[in-house]
C-alpha cells in the first residue's frame, strides 16, 4: 500500500450515528438547563455600549478569547467550550444585543450594530485585541468585526457563518422552512392589538435571520488575520457557500465536519475545542506551489 493511501486508511473515523447525535443532543439540553453561564453573578458585568446595557462574564486568565453566539442564543450556548478554554485564555462571553440579559429597547437590529457593540466591549475593557469564535450568526459577527474593527481581532474562527439570506447560501429546505415562518409570523405580528416585548423581540431575530447579512464576498479580502472557517458537511450553511467564505479570505484554513449539521462545536466538542486552540497556538502556514504536495 502506498505512503499516502495508509496514511489515509489510518485516520480516525468520526462518523456518528442518528442515536449517537440524539445522545449528544439531549446531554447538551440537559446540561444547559442545569449550567450557570450566563446568570453568574461572581463575575457577571453590565457594559454601557452604543446605548444599550451589555452583559458579560469573563472566566480565566491569560490571552483574551472572545466567544460570540447566534441567533436567538446566549452566554449559556458556550457551556462546552468555556470550561475547556477558561484554562488557558481569558474568556470573554457575553449576550449580543437584544439577547439573553443584554438589555435593548431600540427597534432596530443588525449585525453591523452587533459586531461595533463587541468592538465597544473590548474598548470597555481595555483589551485591545482579542481572538475571537463565531458561532452561527456569530460567526457573520466575527467576520465584521474582523473588517469594521481589524485592530481588535488576532485570529478568528467561524463555524456555520454565511454572507447573505438566500438559497445559495442557505439550504434549501431551511430556507423555505425559514422564508414561510417569518412571512407568517409578520401577518401575526402586524394583527395583534397587545404586542409583548417579546413579539418585538421575536420579529427583530426572525428579521435579522430572513432579511441579512448582505456582506459582498470581495469585502472578505480585507481580513487579514488567520481565519478557520469551520462548516458542517449537512450544515444548515451549505458547504459551497462555506468554501466561497473560505476562498475569498487571503489567510484561511478550512474544515468540514463529516455527518454534522450546525453544531459542529457541540458534536465535536472535543475536536473543535482542540483544534481552535491548536489554530490559536500555530503561526499560519502559507501552502504554495510545491509545498501544496504536503
Amino acid at each position: 500500500m502506498k505512503p499516502i493511501l495508509l496514511f489515509l486508511a489510518l485516520l480516525p473515523v468520526f462518523l456518528l450515528s442518528q442515536t449517537d447525535v440524539q445522545h449528544i443532543k439531549n446531554e447538551y439540553a440537559q446540561l444547559v438547563e442545569k449550567s450557570s453561564y450566563g446568570n453568574n453573578s461572581k463575575t457577571g458585568t453590565y457594559y454601557d455600549i452604543n446605548g444599550i446595557k451589555m452583559y458579560c462574564e469573563t472566566y480565566g486568565q491569560g490571552e483574551p478569547l472572545l466567544l460570540i453566539h447566534g441567533n436567538g442564543g446566549s452566554i449559556v450556548d458556550f457551556s462546552k467550550q468555556i470550561p475547556f478554554f477558561s484554562k488557558k485564555y481569558k474568556v470573554i462571553v457575553a449576550d449580543s444585543r437584544s439577547h439573553g440579559k443584554s438589555i435593548d429597547k431600540k427597534e432596530a437590529l443588525t449585525y453591523e450594530m452587533m459586531a461595533d457593540d463587541y468592538a465597544e466591549l473590548l474598548e470597555k475593557m481595555k483589551i485591545d485585541s482579542a481572538l475571537v469564535i463565531g458561532w452561527s450568526d456569530g460567526g457573520i459577527n466575527g467576520l465584521l468585526l474582523s473588517m469594521r474593527h481589524p485592530e481588535k481581532v488576532k485570529k478568528l474562527i467561524v463555524t456555520g457563518a454565511n454572507l447573505r439570506p438566500d438559497s445559495s447560501a442557505v439550504q434549501a429546505d431551511v430556507f423555505k422552512r425559514v422564508s414561510a415562518n417569518y412571512t407568517k409570523f409578520k401577518d401575526l405580528f402586524a394583527a395583534k392589538k397587545d404586542k409583548t416585548d417579546l413579539d418585538y423581540q421575536v420579529l427583530k431575530y426572525k428579521r435579522l435571520l430572513s432579511e441579512q447579512p448582505n456582506i459582498d464576498p470581495k469585502d472578505l479580502q480585507r481580513i487579514k488575520i488567520p481565519v478557520l472557517v469551520v462548516g458542517g458537511d449537512h450544515d444548515v450553511i451549505k458547504p459551497e457557500h462555506t468554501l466561497e467564505i473560505f476562498r475569498n479570505i487571503p489567510k484561511a484554513n478550512l474544515w468540514i465536519l463529516p455527518n454534522s449539521g450546525h453544531s459542529t462545536l457541540i458534536v465535536y466538542t472535543d475536536e473543535f475545542n482542540t483544534k481552535a486552540d491548536t489554530f490559536f497556538k500555530t503561526k499560519f502556514r502559507t501552502i504554495k506551489d510545491r509545498d501544496r504536495e504536503f
